[in-house]
């Protein structure tokens, strides 16, 4: 049983430090492009307004994607002088709660791109010169700059939310995906065949701490959907009184529901008799065959219950998603160790929406399932906890002081995720009330 071999088109440890250059100029590059676009389509005033105690000004991310690049690149790899010291108590996450930032002396919006580009372009001197084949931790393989441009990835996926979450016209489009789909003629469920898979890997270089090291786990088998739960599955959980019954929900999400009153999923409402949703300033129709987007947790979880079934545990879903047992071996992706690419996911904001379910059957897993990367972030029945023989690196912040029973685990990546932050080992969490992220779900039953 072993982990992934070398991946094509990914950069492993050894690899020629052109190619390695190459890699992480292009994410970083990449990254910045949505950077750009995120933050160049509202105003000044958008910028600097709190569109949500949930999250912060889309100015702060802007500035603090800056700060966090020359913390790692320019003073950490490279040994240089903070270019702005007085700045960074502002921009630290751990410091200043969300609800808190709009308060402080924040950097302008011409200031704060001015900081950003100018970070840039020394890290971007930085990366000319590193000797990714050394022996330092934080530069081999690229090591520092993969882990900025996910930091970077991530925070964009952030501010599409804040996009999702402000009120007014929208200024965000992209096409509808058009993968080819034949939802219909597939099976409801697939069966994973019990037994010892590993978890986890030790050789993917740009891997974080939590998704390390690769060890064995032993998972019975068990059935899966073979997509993520649909809108309109979930439109008959409604119906069937899923927000009334209280038996269907844990304490904590019964609380919610009664405490906020909901009914139905976050930005849905209903109209003359149809389900209605916002999305990024549009109103239109709930699609049905989409899997259905901003759940909770415990929504999720209460579904499942409904239905008769459960949700995945973390190891059963990584299981769904990379065992081969051809091989024996365990995948980087459903498909394969390739690169995703957009015949195979639905990644990289280039649709703002799911794929409807069913789609991208070149992407689907060796047991069968499909969209287990892309599309939604899929919660899981599990705690977020460190794998056996985890270390913290580079910084303790990063996972380990979120493990614990306080946030669960989601896996797979949304439509809002760019490949370079998203694996098939990649691990998110967030506390289970939380709707406002790009979250949904698929369940599972015992064999």
């Amino acid at each position: 049983m072993t982990d992934s071999a070398t991946p094509t088109g990914s950069a492993p440890e050894g690899a020629d430090p052109e190619a390695l250059r190459q890699r992480a100029l292009a994410a970083l590059l990449t990254a910045r492009e949505r950077t750009a676009l995120l933050t160049d389509s509202v105003d000044d005033h958008e910028l600097t307004a709190q569109h949500s105690p949930l999250m912060s000004p889309l100015v702060w991310d802007l500035a603090h994607i800056g700060n966090q690049e020359e913390l790692w690149l320019l003073r950490a790899v490279a040994g240089r002088e903070a270019m702005r010291p007085e700045i960074d108590g502002l921009y630290d996450a751990f410091e200043h709660p969300r609800a808190t930032r709009p308060s402080l002396p924040l950097l302008a919006p011409a200031e704060a791109r001015m900081y950003a580009a100018e970070v840039r372009g020394r890290a971007l001197d930085v990366l000319d010169g590193a000797v990714l084949d050394g022996d330092g931790p934080l530069v081999r393989s690229g090591f520092a700059f993969g882990m900025v441009a996910q930091h970077e990835q991530q925070h964009d996926e952030t501010m599409l939310i804040t996009h999702q979450l402000r009120s007014g016209t929208a200024v965000l489009t992209a096409p509808v995906p058009h993968a080819a789909t034949d939802a219909a003629g597939l099976p409801a469920e697939v069966l994973v065949p019990g037994g010892p898979f590993t978890m986890g890997t030790s050789t993917e270089p740009w891997a974080l701490d939590n998704e390390r090291p690769a060890h064995v786990r032993d998972v019975p088998g068990f059935f899966i959907d073979t997509t993520p739960v649909t809108c309109g599955a979930y439109q008959a959980f409604i119906e069937d009184g899923g927000y009334t019954e209280r038996r269907w929900w844990q304490p904590g999400g019964w609380e919610m529901v009664r405490e906020h009153e909901l009914a139905a999923p976050l930005f849905w409402h209903r109209d003359a008799g149809r389900w209605l949703r916002r999305r990024f300033g549009v109103t239109e129709e709930v699609p049905a065959n989409e899997p259905v987007l901003h759940v909770s947790w415990y929504e999720a979880d209460a579904y499942a219950r409904w239905a008769g079934r459960r949700l995945p545990s973390e190891a059963e879903w990584e299981k769904a998603a990379r065992h081969d047992p051809a091989s024996g071996r365990s995948r980087r992706y459903p498909w394969g160790d390739e690169d995703p690419s957009p015949e195979l996911a639905n990644l990289g904001q280039r649709h703002l929406r799911p794929a409807p379910a069913g789609a991208y059957p070149q992407g689907q897993s060796p047991c069968g399932a499909r969209q287990l990367i892309g599309d939604v972030w899929e919660w899981t029945s599990s705690d977020f906890l460190p794998h056996p023989g985890f270390s913290p690196f580079p910084y303790r912040e990063y996972s380990e002081v979120f493990f614990g029973p306080d946030h669960k685990v989601l896996r797979g990546g949304s439509f809002a995720v760019d490949p370079v932050a998203c694996r098939g080992t990649f691990r998110n969490w967030d506390l289970p009330v939380r709707r406002q992220i790009f979250s949904g779900f698929r369940t599972a039953r015992d064999m």
